[in-house]
C-alpha cells in the first residue's frame, strides 16, 4: 500500500506556523481595545476606537477555505514579508468579514484581516505587491457581538449570525444594524488552528451608534 508523500516545503511551513501559534497561545497577544456600552445573556455591545487592520481580499465559495487563504498572505506579511521587512507581532483575532452574494452564482467575497499592532497602527509597513492585502482604517464604531465555541465552519457561522439577528430584533439595537461597513457580519477566531479545548469565537454585525449617542449610554465595564 502506498504512503502519501507531503512535500518539505509544506511541511517546514506547517511547523513554523505551529510553533509560532503554540508561543502565542502561551502569552496575552494584542487586541483591540473596546468598550462594553451594553450587555444581555447572549450578545454585547462594544464600543470600538478607530483602528487599522491589514486585510486581504479573497473570492471563494467556502469561509473555511478563504480564511485559510487570507491568513496565509496575512502570515507571510507579519513574517516580513513587506517593504521595509519588518516583523509584526501576531494578534487577535483573526477576524474574516463575509460580504453574500457579491460573486458569480451568488458566491461569496472575503476580507480577511488582522489587527496591526499599536506599533504600527501609524504607520503600517507595507505589504509585497504580489500579496494583495491592503490596510483597512476603522473609524470608532460599535459592533453587536456574540460568542460560539468549537471551530468556525461553513456550517455553523451562519446559525450563528441568525441567532445574533434574532437577539438584536429582540433588543433596542432592533433596525441598527450599520450598512455603512458593506459587510453583512464578521467571524473573529481568537485561537491558533492547533487548540483544539476551550476556543473562542465570536459572530460580528455593525451596528448604529457613536460614542456620543446610544453606543455609549449604558456602560457597563471597559476593557
Amino acid at each position: 500500500m502506498g504512503c502519501q508523500i507531503i512535500s518539505i516545503p509544506l511541511l517546514i511551513l506547517f511547523f513554523t506556523v505551529l510553533i509560532i501559534t503554540e508561543k502565542a497561545e502561551s502569552k496575552a497577544l494584542e487586541s483591540p481595545q473596546y468598550t462594553i456600552v451594553h450587555s444581555e445573556s447572549d450578545f454585547e455591545v462594544r464600543f470600538y476606537r478607530e483602528t487599522v487592520w491589514m486585510t486581504a481580499p479573497v473570492n471563494e465559495i467556502s469561509f473555511e477555505k478563504a480564511t485559510k487563504i487570507g491568513f496565509h498572505r496575512l502570515f507571510q506579511y507579519i513574517e516580513g514579508a513587506n517593504l521595509n521587512s519588518s516583523r509584526v507581532s501576531m494578534t487577535t483575532p483573526v477576524l474574516t468579514s463575509i460580504v453574500p452574494g457579491a460573486g458569480p452564482l451568488h458566491s461569496s467575497a472575503y476580507f480577511v484581516k488582522l489587527y496591526l499592532p499599536v506599533k504600527f497602527q501609524a504607520s503600517p509597513p507595507l505589504p509585497l505587491p504580489e500579496l494583495n492585502l491592503q490596510p483597512d482604517s476603522w473609524t470608532s464604531h460599535c459592533i453587536a457581538v456574540r460568542k460560539f465555541s468549537g471551530f468556525a465552519r461553513d456550517n455553523n457561522i451562519v446559525k450563528e449570525a441568525e441567532k445574533l439577528a434574532v437577539s438584536l430584533s429582540r433588543s433596542r439595537w432592533a433596525n441598527s444594524t450599520s450598512t455603512q461597513s458593506g459587510y453583512a457580519y464578521s467571524i473573529a477566531q481568537y485561537n491558533s488552528p492547533f487548540k483544539f479545548v476551550g476556543r473562542v469565537n465570536e459572530v460580528w454585525v455593525d451596528v448604529g451608534g457613536s460614542e456620543g449617542d446610544d453606543c455609549k449610554s449604558s456602560l457597563v465595564a471597559a476593557y
